[in-house]
């Protein structure tokens, strides 16, 4: 299209220019680098007015060791409809990634795990590379089958991850996780090959622990009351920003509750592919689609038989697909695509969202009848911001980390420090640091400011200043919102990122207030 290429020459979406968040604001490269996640960044979101002809689509490209070696882009119209195109980034990044991963580690000892028996082989696999006993490289699926951190590699030991015996070399066979999920798992031939030669010897070895989910009095008795809603085949609604933890206190209800010994499956409904999500959630009988495995798959729902079903971001599921999920929660039964019978399933449901769902029924954006359906009884998560004793919680987050072990402690100053602190990652942002601390201390000493990161030795807590008289603010709730925002933004240059925490609010917020701002340059909600 000479036309579009011809607007994109003259925005600089061309080799050579930069595209950092920092150099020129919003926008999908940008973006996706901060967040380390893939990210869609529609006309009027983009920070530059001249930027809003773009409607792009991007994601990172990892590793194998977690670091970020480039961004896959495609960039459109923004007066046109692109609804796969974040879809196809991630499944192009997928197979890069597990190209890179392949080459990378070509003839060492591979252990791929997946759910999914089917899956093995494909881009959809989990790829682990041990070595000692030790966790040393894996890609974004293990990760997050295993709910383990690129941090951790390096650190994580085979026995603090699975149950079972490491498989033997060409077996095929089934793994137990110490959460208790069960996966499918292949282990690559023995090779002769060592990976020493690939790992980078200055990573940290000591062992850091995962922390015990630690809650609040006040949430533990909420989750207490949700056990029993759960108990009683009641469908849960988890509602709470990015980072409050929506998963933890999932799996903890789950492990609370008497279906603790069954399986908990969780279904990201942001992360899968449009076009895939069908099939990935009810299976597919063989042949019932070009590309389908002559063996048909099982779906996650039957996989969730008598367990817990986890549907994480329900408010980005799309609108036909909710009518079909609908149908199973009613009826009990999945029925697979291309046909054969249905099969009954026994589930307890949670979902979680950080949309306000009551307002994306209002907009049309999501079923009512999926919405009463769904969220019979809710459970509102508190941001850290929110918390009634930070201080406290940060001590037995440390606490749980094992830094007595080792030893480390937080000098008072810095407890006190980081409790005043916005966080608009919330309790995944705060755990994050407290394991860079614990990794990077010097054994035996009370940590200080100086040991914070450059970046969060700026970070403070919102400022009544960005909101003074002197800005000359005026006018409804709104208009003042939208003021601050404004003012953060050209102090920082357009970076989302540093007007959130300037403002001690989330991203997404700052998008949607964007959003709502420009609503003729938006055809879409903003990104999350």
């Amino acid at each position: 299209n000479a036309d579009f290429l011809d607007k994109a020459a003259r925005v600089s979406l061309r080799v050579g220019s930069p595209w950092s968040e920092s150099v020129t604001g919003t926008n999908a490269i940008g973006t996706a680098l901060i967040e380390r996640s893939a990210i869609e960044v529609r006309g009027g979101e983009h920070y530059y007015a001249p930027h809003r002809v773009l409607s792009c689509s991007a994601s990172p490209i990892f590793d194998p060791l977690g670091k970020v070696v480039g961004v896959l882009d495609l960039s459109g119209e923004a007066s046109l409809h692109h609804l796969y195109a974040l879809s196809m980034v991630q499944l192009a990044v997928e197979q890069i990634e597990h190209r890179l991963f392949e080459h990378h580690f070509d003839g060492a000892d591979i252990v791929r795990i997946q759910p999914d028996p089917d899956l093995l082989g494909t881009a959809r696999e989990g790829m682990l590379v041990f070595e000692a006993q030790r966790l040393v490289a894996a890609n974004r699926h293990a990760l997050r089958l295993l709910g383990v951190d690129w941090e951790e590699l390096g650190r994580r030991r085979y026995d603090e991850l699975f149950a079972s015996a490491l498989p033997r070399p060409g077996s095929l066979t089934s793994m137990r996780c110490q959460s208790g999920e069960m996966l499918h798992a292949k282990r690559d031939a023995l090779s002769h090959n060592s990976v020493s030669s690939r790992v980078p010897r200055n990573r940290q070895t000591r062992s850091i622990r995962s922390p015990e989910p630690v809650f609040s009095a006040d949430l533990e008795t909420e989750i207490d009351r949700s056990v029993r809603l759960l108990d009683a085949d009641i469908p849960l609604l988890l509602q709470g920003e990015t980072g409050t933890g929506k998963e933890v206190v999932a799996r903890a209800l789950h492990q609370r509750s008497q279906r603790a010994a069954a399986p908990f499956v969780a279904v990201n409904c942001a992360a899968l592919p449009e076009h895939l999500i069908e099939s990935e959630l009810f299976g597919y009988m063989p042949g019932a689609f070009t590309g389908a495995r002559r063996e048909g798959a099982t779906g996650l729902l039957r996989e969730a038989d008598g367990g817990t079903l986890f549907l994480d971001e329900l408010g980005d599921m799309p609108l036909g697909m909710q009518s079909r999920l609908l149908r199973v929660l009613q009826e009990r039964e999945v029925t697979p695509l291309g046909g054969g019978r249905s099969h009954a399933i026994d589930i307890a449901v949670i979902a979680a969202t950080h949309r306000d769902l009551a307002g994306a029924v209002t907009r049309g954006e999501f079923r009512a009848d999926l919405y009463y359906r769904i969220a019979q009884a809710t459970l509102r998560l508190p941001t850290l911001r929110d918390h009634l004793d930070p201080a406290t919680l940060i001590r037995q987050l440390w606490h749980a980390l094992g830094a007595e072990q080792i030893p480390l402690w937080l000098h008072p100053d810095l407890v006190e420090e980081l409790s005043a602190m916005p966080w608009p990652g919330n309790l995944r942002q705060l755990v994050g640091l407290l394991r860079s601390l614990l990794a990077l201390g010097e054994q035996g000493t009370a940590l200080t400011h100086d040991d914070l990161p450059a970046d969060l030795k700026s970070l403070q807590a919102p400022v009544p200043a960005i909101l003074s008289p002197a800005t000359g603010v005026s006018g409804s709730l709104q208009s003042i919102e939208q003021q601050a925002i404004d003012v953060a933004l050209a102090r920082c240059d357009g970076n989302v990122a540093a007007a959130a925490r300037k403002l001690g609010v989330s991203r997404s917020t700052i998008y949607r207030r964007l959003s709502e701002q420009r609503p003729a340059d938006c055809s879409a909600s903003p990104p999350a």
